[in-house]
Formats: structure tokens, C-alpha cells, sequence
């Protein structure tokens, strides 16, 4: 058995601690080694920021280059680009559900298991992307005028070819994503990060010469975003084969379901995949709302989506970071040091978040002023975005980092029936009430979104208070 990362990390050997030792442990906390160090927390952290950071400038940098285009060709790939987000939040929703066993099975020392669990989690990834994608692919014009409904013809035909080759990338997408969640269940993101940073360079070197020299527009961001997910995905799959990783995955074939691993995969990503399916869903039914109000509240929409995507990149490192060190914690049996180890994460969420958030609020003007707007797209841009800054720095990280505690206890349920209940309500409901009833524009919809945020915090709080958490069972 290879523990040699673990040992790099800080990351102790505890072994399966007994009922006696998890009493011990939740009556005297200092009695228990660190499951984390701080070197290993530094080692975690700092590459899961930086590796959403260039995760998020995959789709802005299609984004910033479409936009010399035209704002026909912007609206339509930021519009694809919702759906994108859809898909790969179920995705990174099913991974969590893997990362989750994994942990656990690496804090209880059952390294077989967790290599197991890790091919069970690729199957799953795969089959649900190809099902997507090959779906998408038969009728996207006809998927674009259901989910949008009826487009400017431009903005419309700029969608339907950006939707194509985004279902082309869907089972690379997967791929990456399930590796990446591997890898961080091990304690390892700078893995993640390095390819995310490959990907990143062949996605904006392609997207300026197919934009800029070749001048296929759409087209052009289209072969980029699908040719760099195609090379994260086989780096990925080259990399999860060393065995000098506490998980590898040496074959897939020939293909073999383990009934109890998918079942504990499927506990945590079910409820989770659902829970940010229908959230996202949500948000495409808010983009028909915000295309109601024309091409440029939809293309404000965009640049916001895109600044917003931004700022809350320390919020996603540090969510992702929490699944792992809670969910090791959790799988060693020892709930004192989950407990302490989510405070000391959600302060750090929130320095990291003001880092990031304050300068947006600070010069909001010169960052809008980069993306060549229109005067009307322009100003609704700038009475929203120092509005968002603020609550990013304030509501964000307890509405979204903080639940992933939770989940990874195993209690995904709650939190899915919390965020799916408030974002169809809140968000959604109250931003079809102020649109349609009460004239308002763009800044209604965003504001709604705050609003939701709260009341989420207000339930995730209560609830990780009673302290129901502590009794869910991941492994089966």
C-alpha cells in the first residue's frame, strides 16, 4: 500500500478508530492527532482556488474573445453556456457523491475499496455525459427553441452551433471532472490544477486563432472549448493510472458494477445531481426571463454571469476543499475534528472571498467599461455588480460552502430539498413576480438571487446546529 502523497500532505495513518476512541475523542478533542495538517491544508487550499479560477476562464475566455463578434453571438454562447453549467453541475454533483466515499474510505485506511468506489464513479460520470450529449446532439436547434424560446434568429443560430460542440465535450467533461475529484479525495489538487491550466492555454490559444486570425466566430469558440476539455480528459485518465497515487485506476475494462458502491456513490450524488440540476434549471428558466427583456439585458446578464463567476472562485475551492477534509474526518469516525476543521475552512472561505470581492466592488467601472457593452447593457451592469461583490463577501460562502459539511456526513437530502425549494421560490417565483407583474429589469433577477441565499444560510444553519448530521452512513 502506498501512502506516500498521504505522507507528503500531513494526511496520518489513525486507522478505523473503535467506539472507545470515538468517545474518547468527542470528550477530550486534543487527544486526537490532526487528520490535517496545516502544510497539508496550505497544499490543499491554495491549488482547488486557483484550479476554479482557471476552470471559470475556460468559458469567460469564449466569452471576452466572442464578444468583437457581436452581441448577438455573445448572448448565444452565454446562453449555451447556462445550459453548460446545468450539465456540469450534475456531473460535479455525482463526483461529489464519489469524492465523498473516497474520503471516507481513505480516513477509514480501506484503500481497495476507495480504488473501487473510483472506477464505480467513472462509469457512472461517462454514462450519464454520453447520454446527455448524444440527446443534444440529435435536435439542438430544436433544444435551443425549447429552453429559450423564441430568439433572434443570430442569437438563435450562434446558440445551436455552440450547443453542438458542447455535447461533443460532454464525455471529456466527465472524465476530468471525475479524475479531478479523485485526485482532490486524496488530498492532492495541484494535479487538477496543473491540467486545468493546460486546458486553459489550448482553449485561449485556439479561441484567438480560430476568432481572431481564422474569424469563424461561434464556430471557432466552439472547436476551442470542446478540443481543450478532449485534452484535459486524456492527461487526466494518463495521470489516475500511477500507482504512486493512493487511488488509481489502472482499467476500466471489461466493466464491472460493485451494487453497494454505486449505491453509496448515488446517496451523496442523487440527491446532490438533483439539487443542482433543478437549481440550475432554475437559472435557465430565470435566462428566459432575462431574454424577455431583450438582447441587451441579455448580454449585461452575460458579462455579469461571467465577473460573477469570478468572484466567487475562492467560495468553490473552498467547498470543495470542506468535502474532503470533513468527509476524511468523518470516515476516521472523529466528528470533533469535522467540527473544528469546517470553522477554521468557512474563515477562510471568507477572507479569501473579500480578497477576491472587494476590488470588484472598488472598480466595478474600469472592469465593465473591458467588455465594449452597449451604453443600456452597460448601465445595468454597473448598478448590479457592486451589489453582488457585497453579498459574495457576505451571504455566499454560509449559502454554499458551509452545506458541503453536511453533504459530506451524508446528509444530501436536506440540503437538496433546502436550495431546491428556495431557488424555485425564491429565486425563480419572486423573479417572474417582480419581471412580469411589476416591470422590474435585469437588477430584479439578481437581487432575487441574494435573497435566496439567505434563506438558505437561515435553514443550513439550524440544521447543522441540531446536529442530525452526525447520524447519516455513507458506506454501505
Amino acid at each position: 500500500m502506498d501512502w506516500s502523497i498521504c505522507k507528503t500532505l500531513g494526511i496520518k495513518r489513525t486507522g478505523k478508530p473503535t467506539l472507545e476512541q470515538n468517545q474518547s475523542t468527542q470528550l477530550n478533542p486534543a487527544a486526537a492527532k490532526p487528520i490535517f495538517t496545516s502544510a497539508a491544508l496550505r497544499q490543499l487550499i491554495i491549488p482547488l482556488i486557483l484550479e476554479q479560477l482557471l476552470a471559470m476562464t475556460v468559458g469567460l475566455a469564449a466569452v471576452v474573445m466572442i464578444t468583437r463578434v457581436g452581441e448577438a453571438a455573445v448572448s448565444g454562447v452565454s446562453l449555451v453556456d447556462s445550459l453548460n453549467v446545468l450539465i456540469i453541475s450534475i456531473l460535479s454533483a455525482l463526483c461529489t457523491g464519489g469524492a465523498v466515499v473516497c474520503a471516507q474510505y481513505i480516513g477509514r485506511q480501506e484503500v481497495e475499496r476507495a480504488r473501487v468506489s473510483a472506477r464505480q464513479l467513472i462509469y457512472i460520470s461517462l454514462i450519464f455525459s454520453v447520454a446527455v450529449g448524444a440527446v443534444l446532439l440529435c435536435a439542438p436547434r430544436f433544444f435551443v427553441q425549447l429552453i429559450f424560446g423564441t430568439l433572434d434568429e443570430t442569437v438563435a443560430e450562434s446558440a445551436r452551433i455552440y450547443l453542438l460542440f458542447s455535447a461533443i465535450s460532454f464525455p471529456f467533461l466527465a472524465l476530468y471532472n471525475a479524475c479531478a475529484a479523485l485526485f482532490r479525495a486524496m488530498g492532492n489538487s495541484r494535479v487538477s490544477l496543473y491540467v486545468s491550466l493546460v486546458m486553459n492555454i489550448v482553449n485561449i490559444s485556439l479561441n484567438a486563432v480560430l476568432i481572431y486570425s481564422l474569424k469563424i466566430g461561434v464556430l471557432g469558440a466552439g472547436i476551442a472549448t470542446a478540443t481543450a476539455r478532449a485534452v484535459a480528459a486524456i492527461l487526466m485518465l494518463l495521470l489516475i493510472r500511477s500507482k504512486s497515487n493512493v487511488i488509481y485506476v489502472r482499467k476500466l475494462w471489461p466493466i464491472h458494477f460493485e451494487k453497494n458502491m454505486v449505491q453509496s456513490i448515488l446517496s451523496i450524488g442523487v440527491p446532490n445531481g438533483l439539487e443542482n440540476g433543478m437549481f440550475n434549471f432554475g437559472k435557465l428558466l430565470v435566462q428566459t426571463l432575462v431574454a424577455w427583456l431583450g438582447t441587451s439585458a441579455i448580454a449585461a446578464n452575460a458579462i455579469i454571469g461571467s465577473i460573477f463567476n469570478i468572484a466567487v472562485v475562492p467560495g468553490m475551492g473552498m467547498s470543495l476543499a470542506v468535502l474532503t477534509v470533513v468527509g476524511q474526518c468523518i470516515g476516521a469516525g472523529d466528528y470533533q475534528q469535522a467540527i473544528s476543521y469546517t470553522k477554521k475552512l468557512m474563515i477562510i472561505a471568507y477572507a479569501a472571498m473579500a480578497v477576491v470581492n472587494i476590488p470588484i466592488l472598488l472598480f466595478s467601472g474600469p472592469i465593465v467599461r473591458w467588455f465594449s457593452l452597449s451604453p443600456a447593457a452597460e448601465s445595468v451592469t454597473l448598478r448590479v455588480l457592486p451589489v453582488i461583490a457585497i453579498a459574495c463577501c457576505t451571504v455566499w460562502p454560509y449559502s454554499f460552502a458551509f452545506p458541503n459539511t453536511l453533504r459530506a456526513a451524508g446528509d444530501a437530502r436536506f440540503t437538496m430539498v433546502v436550495s431546491t425549494c428556495s431557488m424555485w421560490a425564491v429565486r425563480f417565483g419572486l423573479s417572474y413576480l417582480l419581471i412580469k407583474q411589476f416591470s422590474f429589469g435585469l437588477e430584479g433577477v439578481w437581487y432575487c438571487m441574494i435573497a435566496d441565499w439567505v434563506v438558505r444560510c437561515v435553514f443550513f444553519f439550524f440544521r447543522y446546529r441540531g446536529g442530525k448530521w452526525k447520524t447519516k452512513t455513507v458506506l454501505r
